[in-house]
């Protein structure tokens, strides 16, 4: 056959010229796969052979079992190609070092230094806790304790009155509970526990407190919650054990990000907000931090990542822009319930709608992250396993699978919404409301704002992130190794490589067909 490689040298033998390494070299169909007649090739370059064989390259083959085709062939010497270029790799540097250092600008401008302090009002989470424990339990009547409520008239036709009546006879509980923490350490209280009450207490059980110093002595503490740091701390194990054993390093990275992550969120993102710094560049700014930390720190410092980390800002930018345009244009407070009127009672300068812009940003930031590290690492595998397929080709097969990525990541997050809004989505039920209706209240329309805005900058992620997944990678080039035709032919007694290439790949692993 006759197949041309990279350098000049012309030579008899059984195949062609390999790659520009020490290793077997590679041309089958398109000049990537081996031929049966492929010889290896030496460090300097190929040369042209004639010899039997099939006909590999362009070209056809005569009936006799001589081919005729020009095979091309390349990858660089000791090792892997570099995923992109130098000048491509200083291009991105170009992009994300500057956005980096506004990032860490806009870190150093806003940082708060700690959340402002106030006094307690005692309302929902604004109180003062305390630990405590469940010494003591006691059963008797609820009429000995005058537990019932039952309505000194003794109406009981109201569905509060028929209640009262009915706990009248039941048994309630008296706990006795013992103070744990603070000031108060070791006194004890009692309360009545109803029949009726979700929260039933029992001997033993660790329970949360709430403090009012400016209550009756007996009734300033009051049980509110129960302790479940043991069950969650379990479970919190349980979940680091798994991300280890399975991720190995990267899971044990991916748990260093998260807990980064967590402290951005708690000493920047949520001290800068209460002190009254603009929620929406607070956010811009926490997310950017959180997505570089994490995505370089799990994925490491390359030329994949940084751009898993461009195709996440235009994503996050597209976000917020929607975002404000549509709760701007939908007339939303963000003032929704108790939790967050208590919030713009304690703190009036804080804007409610741009906290709700800013609750966007953050919740999306990390679907993102998983959508665009999936469709990058799709294109760069797609990539090594055919070198020949240009950009457009590229694009095309990484579409194909991000349109399932889509469908699957925008159903998760709908369902996820819908979730955590279950007990509301009930409530409307029972009212028997219309779906306009519902839809229509500001608590379910900025849910709904929340839960499209995010989904919409997903599904742009995907077309935005393998275009400049496609077009980065598809824009490498053989680099000084390579070494153009016409070079001087392999050194007389070049020791060949080993034989038994895979097709389209030398020793390091890839091979690529040089452009002429």
């Amino acid at each position: 056959m006759h197949g041309s490689g990279a350098g000049g040298g012309h030579e008899r033998g059984p195949g062609f010229g390999g790659p520009h390494e020490h290793g077997p070299s590679s041309g089958g169909p398109s000049g990537q796969g081996p031929g049966p007649g492929d010889r290896p090739g030496s460090d300097a370059g190929g040369g042209h052979g004639h010899g039997p064989g099939a006909g590999g390259g362009r070209g056809g083959g005569d009936d006799d079992g001589h081919g005729h085709g020009h095979g091309h062939s390349h990858s660089h010497a000791h090792g892997p190609a570099a995923p992109v270029s130098q000048h491509l790799r200083k291009v991105i540097a170009a992009v994300l070092i500057p956005f980096a250092a506004a990032v860490v600008v806009g870190l150093a401008v806003l940082w708060p230094g700690g959340a402002p302090g106030h006094e307690r009002t005692g309302v929902g989470f604004d109180r003062q806790t305390q630990q405590a424990t469940v010494t003591k339990v006691v059963e008797l009547s609820c009429k000995d304790v005058n537990a019932s409520g039952v309505p000194p008239t003794g109406d009981t036709s109201t569905a509060e009155g028929s209640s009262a009546a009915q706990q009248e006879s039941g048994t309630c509980k008296k706990a006795t509970i013992r103070v744990d923490t603070g000031k108060d350490k070791g006194r004890t209280f009692t309360e009545i526990v109803q029949p009726d009450q979700s929260r039933q207490l029992h001997e033993g059980q660790e329970v949360v407190v709430a403090y009012e110093p400016s209550a009756p002595k007996d009734l300033q503490y009051s049980v509110t919650d129960v302790n479940r740091r043991v069950p969650l701390a379990v479970l919190a194990g349980i979940f680091a054990i798994a991300v280890v054993v399975v991720g190995r390093l990267r899971g044990v990275m991916a748990l260093i990000s998260l807990a980064i992550s967590f402290m951005v969120l708690n000493f920047f993102i949520l001290p800068a907000i209460l002190q009254g710094s603009n929620p929406l560049v607070v956010a811009v700014v926490g997310s950017s931090a959180i997505m570089l930390i994490a995505l370089y720190l799990c994925h490491g410092l390359s030329a994949r990542t940084s751009v898993a980390v461009l195709g996440t800002l235009i994503s996050l930018l597209l976000i917020g822009i929607l975002g404000s345009v549509f709760i701007d244009w939908a007339a939303l407070t963000g003032n929704t319930d108790d939790n967050t009127g208590l919030i713009h009672g304690l703190y009036p300068s804080i804007d409610m709608s741009g906290l709700l812009l800013a609750g966007i940003i953050i919740g999306s930031l990390g679907v993102l992250d998983d959508v665009t590290v999936t469709q990058t690492s799709a294109v760069w595998e797609l990539h090594e396993a055919n070198p020949t397929m240009g950009w457009r080709g590229l694009y095309r097969a990484g579409i194909r699978i991000g349109r399932d990525h889509i469908a699957s990541v925008v159903n998760t997050l709908v369902l996820a919404y819908a979730g955590a809004a279950l007990p509301l989505l009930l409530l409307f039920s029972i009212a028997q409301s219309g779906v306009g209706t519902v839809a229509n209240s500001e608590l379910v329309a900025a849910e709904i704002v929340r839960t499209l805005v995010g989904s919409i900058g997903l599904v742009a992620s995907v077309p935005v992130t393998t275009a400049l997944a496609a077009l980065v990678v598809s824009a490498d080039r053989p680099a000084a190794s390579s070494v153009p035709a016409g070079a001087q032919p392999a050194p007389a007694g070049a020791q060949p490589g080993p034989t038994g290439a895979q097709p389209g790949q030398g020793r390091g692993g890839r091979g690529r067909r040089r452009k002429r």
